[in-house]
């Protein structure tokens, strides 16, 4: 039997593995409380460890999302008592996103479980090279669940309208605040919430504001998503720039939800996975963007918009998770 602890979360990725897991037959061995709050949440989590105790036998494996503060290693401890095996998917690394731990408290806590579904290769060599013998496999993108569709529209040359859509603030994406005068023939609308100064000066950069996700997918047109966060327009800089060097941002399953093929930073950890799948380009700087974009023919771009949309139907189907936890449990048979 395949098990997990349903969280009730603000992370869309994460409501999404648990709506997938439980369309694969899993079960959420998971204590609910009817009340939200910090106390609430900690007793909800420390509950269902005591459920857990009772409800793994030998043989069951159980698929935990990490990170899973203050009861991670505790699972995968009941879990190994019990005869059972763990199989942890990242989310996030907190060597990176947080910085509240070293890479080798990281791997020393990653070092409890039976199997890691990381991201992409990239992270699977972070965390090999810092020392993590578990064995692993790559998820290579995250799924995006919604029961919107992508609409109809007529889709003209030159294909220079970009989205960028996400939270807003100083530390994630100031690029955009010297991102106006590099595009000149370009168009690039932002939606999102989050502190933004917007600038009379700006002559291609529109903020549109928040959009709900459904929404979005339903009603956006455009032609490309753009994945970039940091300081500078001339390379993804700063800690969550570096961040784009292993990580898979779920902005990037956001647009290829919505249909749109993406522009990456070529040094990410997605660019290799964008060529190969031929879903979007991938640049060395966002000055590029007026001469790349205007060389595209309409036989290139439509063949990556056709390939966005396959993409955005596995997106749907959870494709991506169902074959990653397929690999896993493989592996962890023949342990």
């Amino acid at each position: 039997m395949y098990y997990f602890i349903g969280i009730k979360s603000s992370n869309k990725a994460k409501n999404d593995i648990d709506e997938l897991m439980l369309r694969k037959g899993f079960r959420d061995a998971s204590v609910r409380f009817s009340q939200e709050g910090m106390i609430n949440r900690y007793m909800h989590k420390l509950f269902s460890m005591a459920k857990l105790f009772f409800t793994l036998k030998k043989g069951d494996v159980l698929l935990i999302q990490y990170p899973f503060k203050k009861f991670y290693v505790c699972q995968c401890a009941i879990s190994h008592m019990k005869g059972a095996r763990t199989v942890t998917l990242i989310h996030d690394l907190g060597t990176f996103r947080r910085h509240k731990l070293t890479a080798s408290q990281e791997i020393a806590k990653l070092s409890h479980t039976d199997y890691i579904i990381v991201h992409n290769p990239c992270m699977m060599k972070w965390l090999k090279d810092n020392g993590c013998e578990i064995p692993m496999g790559s998820l290579d993108i995250f799924d995006y669940l919604s029961d919107s569709q992508p609409h109809d529209y007529e889709i003209e040359w030159p294909y220079n309208h970009i989205i960028y859509a996400g939270g807003f603030g100083q530390r994630k994406n100031a690029f955009i605040y010297s991102l106006d005068s590099l595009i000149a023939g370009c168009k690039v609308d932002l939606y999102g919430k989050g502190k933004l100064e917007i600038s009379s000066e700006w002559h291609n950069i529109n903020f549109y504001g928040p959009k709900q996700s459904d929404k979005f997918i339903a009603e956006i047109e455009g032609h490309w998503g753009l994945v970039w966060d940091g300081d500078s327009t001339e390379e993804c800089s700063g800690n969550w720039g570096e961040y784009l060097r292993i990580n898979n941002p779920h902005k990037a399953s956001f647009y290829l939800r919505a249909g749109l093929p993406v522009i990456v930073w070529s040094e990410s950890a997605m660019a290799s996975f964008v060529k190969e799948q031929e879903i979007g380009i991938c640049i060395s700087a966002l000055s590029q963007l007026p001469e790349v974009l205007s060389g595209i023919s309409k036989e290139e771009y439509m063949r990556l918009r056709s390939n966005a949309l396959q993409m955005k139907d596995k997106l749907q189907k959870g494709y991506y998770f169902n074959k990653s936890f397929d690999e896993a449990l493989k592996v962890i048979a023949e342990k």
